[in-house]
Parts: C-alpha cells; structure tokens; sequence
C-alpha cells in the first residue's frame, strides 16, 4: 500500500521541525504531491504535519 500526500498549505509561520517534516516527506509547494511507502515512520511524519497536507491511500507498491 502506498500513500499520496499532498501539501495544502504554506509552511508560513510554521515551526522548523515541520518544515524539516515536510522536506522529509518530499514537499516543495501548494499543491504539490508525493508518493510514499506506507510505513510507520512516515505515518508519524503525517502526523506531525497534518494540518497541512492531505492523505491518500493508493494501490501500489
């Protein structure tokens, strides 16, 4: 199983361990979108940014 994560917000006003989430988990921008590994690693990732991307599950992988 595999996860698409897009970004829907700007990380203006976030803190640096947030940014620091969201370049680990590939983000650039708004509307960006990445595919990753549904592992417990990045599902702790997603959660310490879930106020800022939203979450897919997708076949693959």
């Amino acid at each position: 199983m595999a996860l698409k994560i897009t970004q829907t917000r700007g990380l203006v006003g976030t803190t640096p361990n947030q940014k620091a989430n969201m370049e680990a988990l590939g983000l650039k921008r708004i509307r960006h979108s990445v595919v990753q590994k549904d592992t417990p690693a990045i599902r702790g990732i997603i959660q310490k940014v879930r106020h800022l991307v939203t979450v897919e599950e997708v076949a693959g992988e």
